[in-house]
Order: structure tokens, then sequence, then C-alpha cells
């Protein structure tokens, strides 16, 4: 059926497929579209299950189809969603959220992750009634032409007013900073190094302290962009982990645990300067997300999950490094426990990868080759236990193939035993 499907799809919708859903750069036996999901598993149309160590890209905190999370959305939804004005649960949202975060003393909420860092975009020049922001080359802050990673369909006008540095790299980001001058707005910052086809990297606490410090030398705002990071490391904004509270904060994905919620949070310094920018959206202020992220919330306060979350993933960590080894293959396990993002060491071709990760799928584990994953809190011992088996045996698969091609020269056509 998924076959039949991408068949339909490519002429109904271009590529038959668009965005991060697209799956033309994973191996050609990666599912497209799926049927069903419970807990921390996943079924594609084809009938096959496996244990989803993506978690939709990041919104599957506390497991697919969460009993009390739905309960509230499905309550919300049977008095009224998207109504001529918001439900009484964006107050109790923004309450709960202000709770929770240290440095938010306000919140505002769109829907995808890419409304609210333009939301901060926007925020910060009208704050400072400057142009100029400051990247981490590489980063990701969403698919708007001013942000987005591929330049079709943007002019040179799109990517103004933006200068970028090295991540975790203090000169780099005091180069930028001389460079931006007086026109300095703010400094967009990622919680950790989370790019693609790279190692996470960690932010170390000397570089978050001096983002925060320039920002406050030169009137800018310091905006940390949690949105997939966002209640996996921490409770509070991820860098409260180093330290540093930013002036502003976006966060998505799992605010709601999979329903259509985004948000930007802020101090008091730049209240004024969010509440005179215009945004908007028809659905922005929907009641059943809403509600559904206040019980995600409630959650995120009373229990354990987040502990259970770093436990588990420091149990997947050991059990692929033993399993690897008995092979002769070593691992790069980088980045929190809890986002996993694993790559073969000496695969410069990605062959070793892409090989080992179709043959975890043909044994009903879903993982990413090149992408950091998510843990969530509907996963057991019982299934990090069974995938580490499934990876011994997908080692197995690798180390017979031989030599390997580099990615690009394969045709991934049932490569994998």
């Amino acid at each position: 059926m998924d076959r039949a499907l991408r068949e339909r799809a490519q002429a109904v919708i271009p590529n038959g497929m668009y965005g991060h859903q697209s799956v033309a750069i994973l191996p050609d036996d990666y599912p497209q579209f799926f049927a069903k999901a419970e807990g921390a598993y996943l079924w594609d149309v084809d009938g096959n299950r496996y244990i989803d160590f993506m978690c939709g890209y990041g919104p599957n905190l506390f497991g697919y189809g969460h009993e009390a999370i739905n309960k509230a959305y499905v309550d919300q939804l049977q008095r009224g969603d998207a109504m001529t004005g918001p439900g009484p649960a964006i107050v109790e949202l923004a309450e709960a959220m202000t709770a929770q975060v240290s440095h938010a003393d306000w919140a505002m909420f769109c829907k995808n992750g890419t409304d609210a860092t333009t939301m901060a975009l926007m925020t910060a020049r009208n704050h400072t009634r400057r142009n100029t922001i400051i990247r981490a080359k590489g980063a990701y802050h969403g698919s708007a032409p001013w942000c987005t990673p591929n330049p079709h369909g943007t002019t040179p006008g799109d990517h103004a007013h933006q200068i970028f540095c090295e991540y975790n790299d203090v000169e780099s980001l005091e180069a930028a900073v001389r460079e931006a001058g007086a026109d300095l707005a703010g400094i967009f910052a990622s919680p950790i190094k989370h790019d693609t086809f790279v190692d996470q990297e960690l932010p170390s606490p000397e570089y978050a302290r001096r983002a925060r410090e320039l920002c406050d030398e030169h009137g800018a705002l310091l905006i940390v962009d949690d949105v997939r990071a966002g209640l996996r490391l921490a409770r509070d904004c991820s860098w409260s982990l180093v330290g540093v509270k930013p002036d502003l904060s976006t966060w998505g994905k799992s605010i709601a645990n999979g329903h259509a919620i985004s948000a930007m949070l802020g101090s008091n310094v730049c209240r004024q300067a969010a509440g005179t920018i215009f945004v908007t959206g028809s659905y922005w202020f929907a009641a059943a997300p809403m509600a559904a992220a206040v019980a995600t919330m409630g959650l995120v306060r009373d229990t354990d999950y987040l502990e259970r979350t770093v436990a588990l993933g420091e149990r997947l960590r050991r059990g692929l490094d033993e399993a690897a080894q008995r092979h002769g293959f070593s691992l790069r396990q980088t980045g929190p426990a809890q986002t996993p993002l694993i790559m073969f060491d000496d695969d410069a071709g990605y062959s070793k990868g892409y090989l080992w990760n179709n043959a975890m799928l043909k044994r009903g584990v879903y993982f990413h080759p090149w992408h950091n994953m998510f843990m969530c809190a509907a996963m057991t011992e019982a299934d990090i236990d069974n995938t580490i088996d499934r990876a011994d045996d997908a080692f197995a698969v690798v180390k017979a193939s031989g030599p390997l091609e580099p990615v690009a020269k394969l045709a991934w056509r049932r490569r994998a035993a």
C-alpha cells in the first residue's frame, strides 16, 4: 500500500511529498505513510510495526495517544476548538508555562516552531529598533524565508541582516557581534548543537554565558530556540542547565504531546515589544490543543518522565556500544542520552550507518541515520533491550556486507538482509 500511495501522491503533491516528511534521502525501504501510532510504537500502512525512536520528529513525549492528554483535548474539542475567540485554556496554559520556565513572565501561542521563532525575530527587532541577528552556522530555526536551509523560492533580501558564527566558539561569536556593531538586535541560540549529519554538541557554559553578556552589553535580546529540545533536557528552559536565562525562548513539538501548538515565552524586558508586533493565525487560538498542552504541562510537573527517559537513553547507549564492539565497530553516540544521535566511526560516506539503519527498520526499529532521535516516556526497559538485541543482528548484517560504496552511489532497494 505504501508504494501505491507514493504513486498516487506523485500525481497530486509536488515530488510526492515535501519538507522533512520526504523520505527521498533515507534508505529506499523506509515507509512514507503510517496508519496507526500507540505508546512508543508506530504501524505503517502495510501493517509493519516499529518501535519509534523518531517520536514524530519530536512531538511524542509521553507516548502516542496518551489517555489523559487526549481526554483533555477531546473534552475541549466537544465544547469548542477554533472559536471566534480563545477559551480559558489560553490563560491556564500561559500560567502553567510561566510557572514552569524560570525566565518567563508571559507567553504567546501559535502553531509551528517556525511561527514561534519568527515571532521571536520580530520581537527582538521591535524591541531594539535594529535589524541584525546572529545565528550559528548549520543551526535550524525553521522553514520561513528568513531561516530556511533551502534557498529555493527565497531572495537575498530574505536573508539580509544575518551574521553567522560557529556554535560553541566564543571568539567567533564575539567577532559576529563586532561585525553587527550598533545594529545588533539579537542572538539566536540552539539549546544544544543538533544539526543534521554531524555529532551533537552540548553548549559550553563559557559560550552560553558570553552570549548572555554580549546581549546585555549591546542592549540586544538573547533567544534560545527550544522548539526541538524543550522539555526533553530539562523541565525549565534547556539553557537553565548552564545557568543562563534568555530574554525569549521558543517552544513546540512536545509541549502538547503532538497536538498542534507552539509558544514564545519571554521576560518582562521585552513584554511591550512582543505586545506591539502583529502576528496571528486562524487556528492559533484553538482551545483543544491548549487543553492538551495544559495536561502535558501537568505531567511534566508531577511525574518522573524526564528521569525515566534519561535512564532509558543511557541504557540504550550502553547496550549499543557493547553490541557494536562485539562486531568490531565503534559508534559515536553524541548529545544527551534522551535525544540520541548514533553514527559510525570511520564512515565518511554514511554507508555503514545507512545499511545498519535499514537493517534495524527490517527488524521493527525505526532509527534515523543522520538526524537526532528521541526517547519517550512510554518506552520500557524491555523495549530498549529488544532494540539492543535487534541492533546486534543489524551489526552482523553490516559486518557481512564487506566494503560499501558511499551513500550517494548506492541503490538502496532491498539492500539490508
